[in-house]
This record gives structure tokens, C-alpha cells and sequence, in this order.
């Protein structure tokens, strides 16, 4: 089965960008006409981007129309629909945004907490709490300034090949970009200002001080990061590994780990690991690299997250209670250097993923079809994916009836856009986040009826 995969992933990479735009009102752009920003965990941008056309498409794939909903967002990260159709959208630069009767308010929420924003950390996912229409509380997660955040200090030089420490320029001084993750509880009432907020979950993730080892990226990167409530009102938060490698296995940390928590913050009593010494009661789960997306499959009430791999071996996964997901110890990727992971793809004691890709795609956004809008999707997992030439588009993974990976269909790659983060509106259609600077949120219609 797993080479069935690879060889798919590497064909879907290779067909890509072949399919054409069907009776486009307005295409998109050449590329290069603009300028993308980093994407996956470590350092440097993508290739220019083209800048997204005012649309309507029909695309040639099973002749799915795309429209824009909004336009104007910085690095749209997290979606979550209101009970009257609204949506709240958030800017990883660090903005709460309102989406009304589809058009985009130009006030954004606040007040919002002091945001870490820079490289991959800002403003991250946003969702309700299950009972939303009776409490009104909304939860985002963001990346939280640590004591150092912004201290100019000294540091030895780096030694030759490294990389400078965190925040340090061309010559300059190092800064601390010490931060961590955490999960903010507000009341909205729905006009522009949010009330009663606090953190209700802070991670013990802080990483990026002056010193910090930088060596296999910046410690402003894989923050990871989505939230998802069970049926049962209990609250799932990945956490990446913030290009910190080794304290994904370090069970006394939160940093490469999915918590479960209740929904003020504390710990329920069920969890794994709960009152076992040196181990983080709020761990579900370890050994997680960047896990970008994260849903529950309406089914069965399955839990399930994307992760970002190094060099290849983007993975998606079936999360389960007290299970080791094995980075850095295993990998079906390379590091950036070269080398392979200590105990290679496999190795007894570690869960395997579902599926991968190889290449990899920079997978990120993860949802599962159940609506009625488009039957052809229903019960298979949707995908989205950010990088260059192997991503920038959504797949449609398929299963059989004993929960087994049995085909991949790439959509949307006509676009040339980054997707975020891919998820059904209550009204049965799919919506999708770019991630882009001049970024989108975007509605997926089924094919007219013949």
C-alpha cells in the first residue's frame, strides 16, 4: 500500500498543473505578478504568486464553480461559520475579521491579546464553542509573546553553515522571538468588540529566545496549530514542533503534541497521561511535526490531523488517545540536510500514517465531506496544500469501507493559489482560505444540473 501511495503522490504531482480553466469569466493572472510569503516550517518564500482574478470559474474538473466570497485578507488562516450565515476569518498578522452577508467589515474584532506575529506565528484558527448560540463564546489560538519577546541581547557567532540565531539580520544583533501557543476565550456579541476574554490554555512551548539553536529553522515557524471540539464539548489544539525537532518526544513539553482539553482550559480526567510524573496531563498525543489541519470525521466521530513532513512525507492521520506519531525518531521524509530520521520510516512503538506524499504538498487544511451538495465527496477527506509546482491545489482522498486509503482526486489547481485551510459551510458547500497577502475566501458549488 505504501508504495501504491508514493507512486500516486508523484503522478498527482506531475499532473497538476496540466488541467485547464473551463468557460473562465476571469482567470487568473500570469504568474509572477506577485509576491508570495513563506509557507511549510522553515525559512525563505515561494516563487511569486499570480494575484487571484474577481471570478466566477468553472473548472474542467467535474465543472465545480468557484466564486469569491471576500477579498482583502493578510494570510487568512482560520474559518468558522455563525448560525446566520456569517463568518469569522482570521489574519495571521494578527486580525479577527467578520464576514457579513458576504461582505467583508472593514472593522476588525477586538480587543485581541499582544500577538507574536512573525513568520509563521500571528493570528491562527478561530471556532466556536459547541453551545455558541446560547454563551456566545468564540475561541482562536495565537502565538503568544514570551517574557524575552523583542529583547535585543548578544549571542556567539554562529558556527559556519548555521543558521543566525532568532531575529538576528545580516550583521545585525540577535532579538528574541521567544513565544508559545496559546487559546483565547471571548464573549462576542456580535458587533466589533469581544468581552470577558482570557486565555484558557497556555502552552509550556516557549522557544526562540536569544541562544535559541535555530540550525534546522526559525523558531518562528511550525507553530501548527487548529482546534476542533468533539461531540462530547471537549476541546483538541495541535501544536507543532517550532522547528525544534527533538522536544516533540520530550513527553514534559507541549511542543509537538495534540492536547485535549475541556472547554475552559482544564484537564479532563480521562486524558492518557493524567497523573503519570514528568508527562503533560493535557497530551492526547505525540510525536507531531506541524499538524496544519485537524477535523473530526462526522461518521464515526474520528479525529484526524494533517502533518507537514521535512523533505516529502506529508502525512495524514487517524489521532488516537495516547498514540506516538514518531517525529523526529520516524519519517517517511528527508531533513533539509539530507539525512534520513534516526529509525527510519518505520519502527515498532510509533503509529503510521493513513497517508502520505511524497513529494510532499505542504499539506495543511483537513475537513470530511457529509453534505448533501456534493455527493460525489461524501465520506472522503478533503486536503489542501501550499507549495509550488507538488501543491496549491485541494485532494479529495478516498476510502474503502474498512477505512482504508484507495485514491486521491487533485482539484482546484487551476487557481495557482496557496490553500490554507478547506471546510464545509453548514449550507453544504465548501469554502476555501488562500494564503496569500492579497488572500481569499472562496465558495465551491456543485456542477449545474444537466
Amino acid at each position: 500500500m505504501k508504495k501504491q501511495f508514493i507512486a500516486a503522490s508523484c503522478l498527482a504531482a506531475a499532473i497538476v498543473g496540466s488541467v485547464a480553466i473551463g468557460n473562465a469569466q476571469n482567470p487568473p493572472a500570469p504568474a509572477g505578478a506577485a509576491q508570495g510569503a513563506p509557507g511549510g516550517g522553515r525559512a525563505g518564500g515561494p516563487p511569486p504568486v499570480p494575484p487571484l482574478g474577481d471570478g466566477p470559474w468553472t473548472l474542467t474538473n467535474r465543472r465545480l464553480r468557484v466564486s469569491v466570497v471576500t477579498k482583502g485578507l493578510d494570510r487568512p488562516w482560520g474559518i468558522a461559520f455563525l448560525p446566520d450565515g456569517d463568518m469569522l476569518v482570521t489574519e495571521r498578522p494578527g486580525r479577527l475579521r467578520v464576514i457579513r452577508k458576504g461582505v467583508l467589515d472593514p472593522t476588525p474584532l477586538g480587543p485581541l491579546p499582544a500577538i507574536a506575529a512573525e513568520g509563521l506565528g500571528g493570528m491562527l484558527d478561530v471556532t466556536l464553542h459547541p453551545n455558541f448560540a446560547q454563551n456566545r463564546l468564540i475561541y482562536f489560538a495565537y502565538s503568544k509573546p514570551g517574557p524575552t519577546w523583542g529583547q535585543i541581547g548578544q549571542a556567539p557567532a554562529p558556527a559556519a553553515g548555521a543558521a543566525p540565531a532568532p531575529g538576528r539580520g545580516r550583521g545585525g544583533p540577535p532579538r528574541s522571538v521567544d513565544a508559545t501557543t496559546a487559546v483565547y476565550r471571548a464573549r462576542w456579541d456580535g458587533g466589533s468588540t469581544l468581552a470577558d476574554g482570557k486565555d484558557v490554555f497556555v502552552a509550556d512551548a516557549y522557544h526562540g529566545a536569544i541562544g535559541t539553536n535555530t540550525s534546522v529553522g526559525p523558531a518562528t515557524g511550525s507553530y501548527g496549530t487548529r482546534i476542533v471540539f468533539d461531540k462530547d464539548g471537549t476541546m483538541f489544539v495541535s501544536l507543532g514542533d517550532r522547528n525544534n525537532p527533538p522536544v516533540a518526544q520530550d513527553m514534559n513539553s507541549h511542543i509537538g503534541k495534540i492536547v485535549r482539553l475541556k472547554d475552559d482550559g482544564t484537564v479532563p480526567a480521562d486524558n492518557p497521561f493524567v497523573g503519570k510524573p514528568g508527562i503533560k496531563p493535557e497530551i492526547w498525543t505525540s510525536g507531531h511535526r506541524n499538524p496544519l489541519g485537524m477535523y473530526i470525521n462526522p461518521a464515526d466521530g474520528s479525529l484526524w490531523a494533517t502533518e507537514q513532513g521535512p523533505q516529502g512525507g506529508d502525512e495524514l492521520n487517524k489521532i488516537e488517545k495516547g498514540k506516538n506519531y514518531g517525529w523526529p525518531t520516524v519519517s517517511l521524509g528527508r531533513n533539509y540536510d539530507g539525512t534520513s530520521a534516526p529509525r527510519g520510516f518505520s519502527a515498532p512503538g510509533f503509529e503510521e500514517p493513513m497517508v502520505y506524499w511524497v513529494p510532499a504538498i505542504a499539506i495543511s487544511g483537513l475537513s470530511w465531506y457529509s453534505g448533501e451538495q456534493f455527493p460525489f465527496w461524501r465520506g472522503r477527506a478533503l486536503v489542501g496544500g501550499l507549495r509550488n509546482n507538488t501543491g496549491k491545489h485541494v485532494q479529495v482522498v478516498t476510502f474503502n469501507p474498512q477505512g482504508l486509503p484507495t485514491g486521491r482526486e487533485l482539484i482546484f489547481g487551476e487557481l495557482n493559489q496557496r490553500i490554507r485551510e478547506v471546510k464545509p459551510g453548514p449550507d453544504g458547500l465548501v469554502y476555501l482560505l488562500t494564503d496569500e497577502t492579497a488572500g481569499a475566501v472562496l465558495k465551491v458549488e456543485p456542477p449545474p444540473a444537466q
